[in-house]
Parts: C-alpha cells; structure tokens; sequence
C-alpha cells in the first residue's frame, strides 16, 4: 500500500492467490450515475437547447414548474411538454436526431471523459469488471449523443416517443426523483429496458440477482437523487455524493453545493462527499478507487472461505 494524499490506494493486484482463486474473484459491479450536476454542470438543457429558445434558464424552468403545479403535473412532464411547445414556437427541430446532436455541445466536468477508460483498466487489474449505467431525470436522446454514451450500458432517463418521421411527439418515460430507485432494481435483477416489469416484481433469491446492491455504486448530486442514494445505503452498496468544484450557491436552499452535500453525511444519506472532479488523482478519483478495493477484497475473502472446509 502507498499513501496518495489521505486516501491509501493499493498498487497492486491481491496476490498468492491460486489459480482456482483468482476465477472466483472475478465478479462484476454497477456504478449508476445521474447526469446533471454529477457528470457535467447544470442541466443538459442548458447547453444549447435553452440558449437557442432566446430564453433565460430560470425563465424556462420556472415555466415548467408553474405549468407542473397549475396542471398538478409531474414536474418531468412538465419540462418535457414544454420543451415541444417552446421548439414549436420558434421552429425548432424536435427529431431525434436533432436531439442526439444537443448531447455533443455538453460540457462534462473534468476528467470525465478520460475517467471510465481509467477506472475499467483499474478494476479489471483486481479482476473486476465494471458495468457503468445512467439514470437521470434528463433525456436519454441527450445523453446518447455525448461522447461519453459508448460507455454505459443503459441509458436509463426520461425520452420521448417518436412518430414515422422520427418527430418527438410524446414523452416515452419519465424518470423523476423518487422512481429512479425503480432503475437500481432493473440493474440488480439485470433487465435492461423500462417497459419490462415481469422480472421486476418477481421474486428472485438474493444469490442469483445478477448484480447484488452491496456491488453496486451510486453517484448523484445531491437532494433529487435522495430516494436513490438511501436505498443503495439501506442495501449496503455505496452512495457518493458530488458536487460542483466551482461551490455555486444553490437558489433555492441559500447554501453552498458543498453544505449541501454535508447535510447529505449528516442525515446519513450518503457515505462520501467530494467535488465533481473526476481527473487521476482527484478526492474524487481516490474514493472510487478505494471502494474497489474494498469490494476485491470482501470477494476476495468471500472466495477464501468457500475453500475451507468444516
């Protein structure tokens, strides 16, 4: 073990280990991210599609929210029905397309976008292979056009339905705060879509789910990702909350992202706090590293035990 900063990270992989033991060691783990806030600044909307209705971005959330309540609407929805209507007005193209095109003007947060390579090549030398999921209140459409989208093998967020002509013209899904727990199950019992509910209301014994929640990871931005992180707590994975490194002001609780984040360890809603800043060698970098370590290490002794015999 070295010492990097305040965090010890291992170097090396688990060793004297027999061949029979480093197959059973190899096991696979889910990191589940949201987007906005913990995987780039802001909302996704924000980067173009807003700027190009010539409106501010308080303006046109404000908007939705008011349509939400004057409607006792889902706020999701909400945002979605009025993002079709403000394109409408201002002839803007709502294809499919031309909402994947959206997703490349999104400016991810530092490191991100060299991050996964590093962090598969990191787990795969402690014979763990990550898979790495999106659940967002935000658009898949969005998302699927970032540079990052290769990485992840599901894309769970909110999306429209298109017609014939690839025209949005009805929401598909709308994840909001409180069902995104409904995505950690999916990823558990490995169903890899939103319409299938077969699987997730069936019962299946916690030894043959396809990945347990104590090898799972969720990261988030703070509160609307609550509901996520507490049952991933109460489950025994991991929760980590970001926040932004530049430490904005939050409009609607008056405290800083960071205090945000801390009342976050207080309530016991999290297990880890740091910036949003995902270069090598970061806080950030140094805790993902270290909760893999811990996982190699529990399997690892998991797979010790199965060897001894009574």
């Amino acid at each position: 073990m070295v010492k990097t900063g305040v965090y010890p990270v291992s170097t090396n992989k688990i060793d004297k280990v027999d061949k029979m033991d480093k197959i059973e060691s190899k096991f696979k783990i889910a990191f589940a991210y949201d987007f906005d806030g913990t995987l780039a600044p802001g909302n996704m909307q924000e980067h173009k599609f807003i700027p190009e209705l010539g409106i501010g971005n308080n303006e046109f959330w404000q908007e939705a929210n008011i349509k939400a309540e004057e409607n006792d609407m889902d706020e999701i929805l909400a945002y979605m029905q009025l993002m079709l209507e403000k394109a409408e007005e201002k002839n803007i193209s709502i294809k499919k397309d031309s909402f994947t095109n959206y997703g490349k003007s999104i400016k991810l947060f530092n490191g991100v976008e060299t991050y996964f390579d590093r962090i598969n090549e990191y787990a795969s030398e402690r014979n763990i292979e990550i898979e790495h999921h999106i659940i967002s209140s935000g658009l898949r459409e969005f998302v699927s056009g970032t540079v990052i989208a290769k990485h992840f093998k599901n894309i769970f967020a909110s999306g429209f339905k298109y017609n014939k002509k690839n025209i949005a013209e009805w929401p598909a899904v709308a994840i909001n705060y409180t069902n995104k727990t409904q995505y950690l199950y999916r990823i558990n019992k490995g169903v890899n879509n939103s319409y299938d509910n077969t699987i997730i209301n069936k019962y299946i014994p916690y030894e043959d789910r396809t990945i347990p929640f104590t090898n799972m990871v969720y990261i988030g931005d703070g509160e609307t990702d609550v509901p996520a992180m507490k049952m991933i707590k109460y489950q025994r994975g991991t929760a980590i909350a970001v926040y932004n490194p530049s430490n904005k002001i939050s409009p609607i609780s008056g405290k800083t992202l960071k205090e945000q984040c801390m009342d976050l360890i207080r309530q016991n809603r999290v297990h880890y706090i740091a910036p949003a800043d995902y270069t090598e060698g970061s806080e950030l970098d140094k805790i993902i590293k270290l909760v893999i370590d811990k996982l190699s290490a529990e399997n690892f002794l998991k797979a010790q035990m199965r060897h001894i015999k009574p």
